[in-house]
């Protein structure tokens, strides 16, 4: 159930710079967050960063955390997902359009390609969408 486009990860000299770009000084704290968060697609909670972080990086804080996490999402490489029903925000790496699939049963979140699911919104005119989150639910065989 992959997405095509997944982020390979950013170099060093390439997180250096989108920190520099969002006004923030590229400390090792912050390079460390972003390598690990850009590094691969999946979906990370704030509990589960702030517990990466405080195996890895014990001196990290949470509001450096959230910093970072905001920058990331106002520069395009971070999508803050929110699911029905949870108060969490889940941090998408794929930042590439695409749907998911929610393991209920695991509760495993999963990036499903838009050629996978149909969406076709009729919309009244004058309508324009920005975007379409789509989380189908169900059980993995």
């Amino acid at each position: 159930m992959g997405v095509k486009g997944k982020n390979p990860g950013l170099e060093p000299d390439a997180v250096k710079l989108v920190l520099e770009r969002a006004g923030l000084r590229p400390t090792s704290q912050r390079m460390a967050l972003c390598r690990f968060m850009l590094g691969e697609s999946r979906h990370l909670t704030v509990q589960e960063l702030k517990e990466w972080a405080d195996l890895h990086y014990p001196k990290i804080s949470l509001a450096t955390l959230y910093n970072t996490l905001n920058i990331l999402v106002q520069t395009g490489l971070l999508r803050p997902l929110k699911l029905p029903q949870s108060d969490k925000v889940i941090y998408d790496t794929n930042v590439s359009d695409h749907y998911h699939f929610l393991d209920e049963k695991t509760g495993e979140l999963f990036d499903l390609d838009p050629e996978m699911v149909e969406v076709s919104p009729r919309l009244k005119s004058g309508y324009r969408v920005s975007g379409i989150d789509v989380v189908i639910r169900g059980t993995r065989p």
